[in-house]
């Protein structure tokens, strides 16, 4: 029996009957057609197109740092990365998307404000990436567990941390930095920075220490003496005067150590430094404990004498008494700072010495105490840094017996009042005074300078005043500081040619740096953080170039 498939059809078309409308009927209908309209969901009228929040580099950043400049160069360096990388700083907390903390790990308060403030990061749903010594020295604490660590020796990696932690990812870069199995001394010094002030630059000169303090946190952190090249430093100083700058501090943990891991020593870097500071520029040297200056004073008293080099010098003290010296393993006595204070007053005239004391050490007596205080009377130090004992966790200090909490409260609070019982400043009225403008003072009212000894000067608020060296004559003073009165006629002097970089703006990009950043994002920085080009994208181009070029030889040989 034949199928229903079994009929022969000519073409497709056979298929259409007699009865099927025509193609002019079937265009005509089409016009009497009304489109029917389609109803939206009411949830597509308002969805909103959400943008990608985790791409590294769209982010805003705000950064807080505690501790000594050392610390806050290391800010600058971080604070430039990122900025170069893509990410804004903001100074805004609250509009950040990540906090970055840099800490200080010397007193338990500085800690105990790190810690909140990682809480009230927390509370705020921010990102928190951490930085400085008190991570590096504890990074296992309860409170930085799960959170992104950045080492002290690995500031130029911050991109990359910053990065992983923006997607949510924690990461943690705690090593040490070393060439042939010997310690580095950090990240480089040619890496792009924010400075905090423009018109200084705060240069760290070799991190960690010889010494071994019982009471010391920091040495934790920051380890054994790793000192900078010369040239390096010199580099930096040369660089930073290019861009402005006019005063350069000198910083580290022990500036006075410095060069003692690499065959030279201080007095020879300063030296060094000397011949690169234009007129109108100074120098300021860091903190150096007096085992270390000891051998150098006749050079240092030639140095401090220059008249680009301020004559200030901060000696820690810490105690009079050499029983609480050794308890601190200080390796020197009192005698030895008195003979560094006398030696330097007596061939630096009008030398400022700066020096700190720690009040109630584990052990102190009373009559440990009263040598502190006949110490302070003898010199009266214009500048006196009192510091009541803190025990800091995992030191030789924090295991022994500890002075009683109200009798630390009380010996603090008299040697505060000796401190502020005497006005260092007084026999300075009447004097004419060069003096370096840098700063604002806290209540916005003056500019901050200071004179050949580093006496903070406040003249007034004249902008053609900031980044030059003026004259004043001074006709008041205070506890902390003297008031100057522009002298008439006066010709201002400029360190440098250059403008300062605007605040906020990123030094240290050279035209060479420049040209490795595309669209925000460096291509060109290796793990070291050298910005230079990939030797291996080169590498595989030049092979690539050779390849070719054979090539066309062969062809060019065929044809001819």
């Amino acid at each position: 029996m034949p199928s229903a498939c079994d009929s022969t059809i000519d073409d497709i078309e056979d298929m259409v009957s007699a009865n099927d409308p025509t193609p002019q009927e079937r265009q005509s209908a089409r016009k009497s057609i009304i489109p029917r309209a389609r109803k939206r969901k009411d949830q597509l009228v308002t969805e909103e197109l959400q943008a990608d929040s985790f791409i590294p580099g769209t982010q805003k950043i705000w950064m807080r740092t505690w501790g000594c400049s050392h610390n806050n160069s290391d800010g600058e360096y971080m604070a430039g990365q990122l900025a170069a990388s893509g990410y804004k700083m903001t100074d805004d907390p609250s509009e950040a998307d990540l906090w970055l903390l840099n800490s200080c790990t010397v007193k338990n308060p500085a800690e105990d404000h790190f810690r909140n403030s990682i809480k009230k990061a927390q509370d705020q749903q921010k990102k928190v990436v951490l930085a400085g010594c008190v991570p590096q020295a504890q990074p296992r604490m309860d409170y930085l567990k799960g959170l992104s660590i950045i080492g002290v020796q690995q500031i130029d990696r911050v991109v990359e941390v910053v990065d992983e932690a923006v997607k949510g990812h924690s990461v943690r870069l705690l090593g040490q930095k070393k060439d042939g199995g010997k310690r580095l001394g950090g990240a480089r010094l040619d890496l792009p920075k924010i400075r905090k002030n423009p018109l200084i630059e705060i240069i760290s000169i070799n991190t960690g220490c010889l010494n071994a303090c019982t009471y010391c946190k920091t040495k934790h952190a920051r380890g054994d003496l790793a000192s900078y090249p010369v040239e390096e430093l010199v580099e930096r100083a040369r660089q930073s005067f290019q861009e402005g700058v006019c005063e350069i501090w000198l910083t580290s943990e022990d500036t006075g150590a410095y060069g003692r891991d690499i065959g030279t020593d201080l007095p020879s870097l300063l030296w060094r430094l000397v011949e690169e500071i234009p007129e109108g520029a100074m120098l300021r040297l860091g903190m150096t404990n007096p085992p270390y200056i000891l051998e150098h004073l006749e050079e240092m008293a030639k140095v401090l004498n220059h008249p680009r080099v301020y004559a200030f010098l901060h000696v820690p003290v810490q105690s009079a008494s050499d029983s609480v010296l050794m308890d601190m393993k200080r390796e020197y006595c009192a005698d030895d700072f008195r003979t560094v204070v006398d030696f330097l007053k007596d061939r630096v005239p009008g030398i400022t010495i700066a020096t700190d004391i720690i009040c109630g050490f584990p052990g102190e007596t009373e009559e440990d105490f009263q040598e502190t205080l006949e110490l302070v009377r003898q010199y009266r130090f214009p500048s006196l840094f009192i510091n009541q004992f803190y025990p800091r966790p995992g030191t030789p200090a924090a295991k022994m017996e500890q002075v009683p909490a109200h009798v630390k409260k009380q010996r603090t609070k008299e040697l505060s009042q000796l401190f502020h019982s005497y006005n260092p400043y007084d026999h300075k009225i009447g004097e004419r005074q060069k003096v370096l403008v840098t700063e604002e003072s806290f209540d916005a009212q003056y500019f901050v300078a200071h004179n050949k000894f580093y006496e903070q000067v406040l003249v007034p608020k004249k902008p053609e005043f900031t980044g030059k060296m003026i004259e004043v004559d001074v006709y008041e003073s205070g506890k902390h500081f003297l008031k100057g009165r522009p002298v008439d006629h006066s010709k201002p002097i400029t360190a440098s040619i250059a403008a300062p970089l605007q605040k906020g703006q990123v030094s240290g990009l050279t035209q060479e740096h420049s040209a490795l950043w595309t669209n925000g994002r460096c291509h060109g920085a290796t793990p070291s953080g050298r910005f230079s080009v990939d030797r291996e994208r080169l590498k595989r181009l030049g092979l690539g170039i050779a390849l070719a070029a054979a090539i066309l030889a062969l062809l060019l040989e065929k044809l001819y």
